[in-house]
């Protein structure tokens, strides 16, 4: 693996007070990291509690912490706003934080895989040999990556998704609940699989693909 565990000694900001905000509380607080809080859009929820832990304000009330003396955990999801994953770990990273990882001890990782900055592995999650993880990825409840897998920055494999061996997923995908990928398929940047579709052709970048095969019904936009 080629992400760094130190970090675990670093005090995190939660940035996002949504339903994905409580599995990595749930998770960090089992590991007994030191949360400095969570950050949340609605002001009424300002000085309000998430499972325990403070809610400090809007995104920029991390500016009051130095980059260099907390760690950043994203957690925004996908639903109904597929870039702002992306965007929050772009704006951060251009502010000189980072983004620390989180992986449940019920996940399991194969030898020789790599896993980028602020990857994300939940509960029942596994990620088998030889595979390859990119950045601010989230791999999510009990969806694997079978052996080497390519994984571009900021996917998201919702719970239950299955990867054979040897996919490649794009640059902002969605692999969506339930959905099966067969191997060596290649899936593109910017997509969405919806969820219990089976992909067993290449899905060309920005395309939404379902069904059982799954057919790609549209292309999104850019």
């Amino acid at each position: 693996m080629n992400i760094s565990l130190e970090s675990n000694n670093e005090p995190v900001i939660i940035v996002g007070g949504g339903g994905h905000a409580v599995v990595l509380l749930d998770v960090l607080l089992r590991q007994n990291r030191k949360i400095i809080g969570v950050t949340e859009a609605d002001p009424e929820r300002a000085g309000k509690d998430l499972m325990g832990v403070r809610i400090i304000g809007a995104d920029d009330a991390i500016s009051v912490f130095l980059p260099d003396g907390v760690c950043l955990v994203n957690a925004l999801g996908f639903v109904n706003m597929p870039n702002r994953r992306k965007q929050i770990y772009i704006h951060f990273k251009k502010l000189g934080y980072h983004f620390a990882p989180v992986v449940s001890g019920q996940a399991f990782i194969g030898a020789e895989v790599s896993l980028g900055e602020g990857c994300q592995l939940m509960p029942g999650s596994m990620v088998q040999t030889g595979s390859r993880i990119g950045n601010n990825v989230l791999i999510n409840t009990g969806a694997i990556v079978d052996h080497q897998c390519i994984i571009d920055d900021h996917v998201h494999i919702a719970p239950g998704a299955v990867l054979s061996g040897c996919v490649s997923v794009g640059e902002g995908t969605l692999i969506g609940t339930g959905a099966r990928i067969i191997q060596g398929i290649k899936i593109g940047a910017g997509c969405i699989i919806g969820a219990g579709s089976v992909v067993v052709k290449d899905i060309g970048d920005s395309s939404t693909a379902v069904g059982i095969p799954a057919k790609a019904v549209k292309n999104l936009e850019k």
